[in-house]
């Protein structure tokens, strides 16, 4: 066997057609593994800047949290990503506090701005990638995808969406039918009016996918809605962000709402308020937030009837 062997591969190398196919071969696995490592080098070299929540999210389950040096304000979960420089809200960036991390790449969402920063940071040669909202469970898959494209982690993309899509399917056998229930958002409130959520908002989507119908389906984007509207309206069910309802006063200050206690949602008491970027964000939580909405909406409506 040994020396079959050694005749086989003297043989090969005997003969200078073969031995120049040999060397011809070695040459290509050379430049093929020198492009692979120079590239792994590039990505380890890159600094990233994310603006946008759900973006930083999918940037962690990637396992890339090593290439980001600075993130925004909605950049809150995982809790390691406040411990990372912050460039300000998402709407209201700075170009200034971005350059000064030198970043070589920013991955941002729609919301990113204002256009003129986000123009200033495109003329000092910075790539930025804007990455479509898309408040559909198909459109977080697709956001995975492209940040795993860009962070050079296309193989663990591959895997999360897996694990989202296995997740998502779950989540939707197990759901309760809520959508004779009447559930409306809330985003801002002050003494005369409130903002709420129509069609086309991440509010929308999340309350659909939950099993639930959106009390002000018949128009796109927020609007304001003011105390006779509300009553109008007749919601089952009032949904908030945490952020939101502490900023009125809680629970106590909803309560306090001109027109609330004329509602159902109101009698009842019928209130849900979760975290904002877990709600709303449309990152890699989306499947467990669906299902603790649906769970929410089944329990508080058992309460009271």
């Amino acid at each position: 066997m040994r020396k079959l062997s050694d005749q086989a591969v003297h043989s090969d190398l005997a003969c200078p057609a073969r031995r120049a196919v040999i060397c011809k071969f070695g040459a290509m696995t050379s430049a093929l593994l020198l492009g692979q490592s120079r590239l792994a080098h590039a990505v380890a070299l890159q600094r990233l800047v994310s603006i946008g929540g759900s973006l930083t999210e999918i940037i962690f389950a990637l396992q890339a949290q090593a290439q980001i040096v600075g993130v925004d304000t909605t950049s809150d979960f995982p809790s390691a990503a406040q411990k990372l420089p912050n460039v300000g809200y998402t709407r209201t960036l700075s170009a200034e506090g971005i350059l000064a991390l030198a970043p070589s790449m920013i991955i941002a969402t729609e919301d990113a701005g204002p256009p003129a920063v986000i123009a200033q940071l495109s003329a000092a040669g910075i790539p930025v990638h804007v990455l479509r909202a898309n408040h559909r469970f198909e459109g977080l898959l697709e956001r995975v995808y492209r940040v795993g494209e860009l962070t050079g982690h296309t193989q663990e993309a591959k895997q999360l969406t897996q694990t989202l899509g296995d997740d998502w399917q779950k989540t939707q056998v197990n759901l309760i039918d809520h959508k004779k229930r009447r559930v409306l958002f809330i985003l801002s409130h002050n003494a005369n009016q409130m903002m709420v959520a129509g069609k086309n908002t991440s509010a929308h989507a999340v309350v659909e996918y939950a099993g639930a119908c959106n009390a002000m389906a018949e128009f796109n984007g927020y609007k304001p809605l003011t105390p006779e509207a509300l009553v109008a309206e007749q919601p089952d069910i009032i949904l908030m962000t945490e952020s939101g309802l502490s900023a009125i006063g809680g629970m106590k200050g909803l309560l306090n709402t001109p027109g609330f206690a004329q509602t159902p949602a109101g009698r009842q008491r019928r209130i849900l308020a979760f975290d904002t970027m877990y709600l709303l964000g449309f990152g890699p939580r989306l499947p467990a937030a669906v299902k603790a909405l649906n769970n929410a909406i089944t329990q508080i409506m058992s309460k009271s009837e």
